[in-house]
């Protein structure tokens, strides 16, 4: 094997590797992988992917081979960097890149940078305060959600993903969103607790994961799809079990149920 095809090789591998780690389906993952190395007339390679992993092999009739392994923890979805991506692979099949462009175009997507705190922690609250309505809250429950979701994305972003592990992050999200809420409610500011509480809580719920989950496991890769919404629901799990410790530490004080 030439140098020549190491690289497109190489090239498909850091494709695949930037689709896998910022939420990317499985078949998603290998189709790109083999629509980059028939671009450049490599047709040995071969892909298996899972949900934390790429493995890459090839060969030619010379037994000369390439293999590579690579390790992808699981991570928050990126679809900007999905989409850059997705349209790559369809410039370098209409021929627009060559090897050495497509991998700088390749480091420059990897160097994109996500959307700005503040306009996560905005997006947050306004998901949370919607939900809320949505569910069936009034304007004062909306009002309510909206900040308790601002207070716990504050949280998530500058505590939680930098310090924490991912289950505990979660347990503790879902603990602070109950905490403020029943110091919201008692403050007279929403009227129907459960619904702030379901609305605030929305933005921890991994939903794209169990939903790329599902997909896998409709494609047929059963491993990956089971991986994925395993994760999907311990993180799911947690940020529940966070309200009901509050919930429940609070009814014990009190001595009566609050809602």
């Amino acid at each position: 094997m030439n140098v020549y095809e190491k690289k497109v090789l190489d090239t498909a591998v850091v494709a695949g590797h930037i689709l896998l780690e910022n939420g990317a389906e499985i078949s998603r993952v290998e189709e790109t992988m083999e629509r980059i190395t028939k671009a450049y007339g490599v047709e040995s390679g071969n892909y298996f992917v899972l949900s934390s992993g790429i493995f890459t092999t090839a060969g030619n009739e010379l037994g000369d081979g390439f293999a590579n392994v690579k390790y992808i923890p699981l991570s928050s979805a990126k679809l900007d960097k999905v989409v850059a991506v997705n349209q790559l692979s369809r410039e370098i099949s209409e021929g627009a890149y060559t090897v050495e462009e497509a991998r700088i175009r390749l480091s420059e997507i990897q160097a994109m940078k996500g959307k700005p705190k503040w306009a996560q922690i905005l997006a947050a609250a306004l998901g949370s305060g919607c939900f809320c309505a949505l569910f069936g809250g009034d304007i004062f429950d909306s009002i309510t959600a909206f900040l308790v979701g601002l207070i716990l994305y504050i949280f998530v972003l500058n505590i939680g993903t930098v310090h924490l592990s991912k289950i505990v992050a979660n347990l503790s999200g879902g603990a602070i969103v109950s905490l403020l809420a029943i110091l919201l409610y008692q403050l007279g500011l929403g009227h129907h607790f459960e619904y702030v509480i379901i609305g605030s809580i929305i933005p921890l719920i991994p939903g794209m994961s169990f939903t790329n989950g599902i997909r896998d496991i409709a494609n047929g890769d059963y491993l990956a799809g089971l991986v994925r919404m395993i994760d999907a629901l311990l993180i799911t799990f947690s940020a529940a079990m966070g309200v009901g410790l509050v919930l429940g530490i609070y009814n014990q004080i009190t001595g009566g149920v609050l809602l």
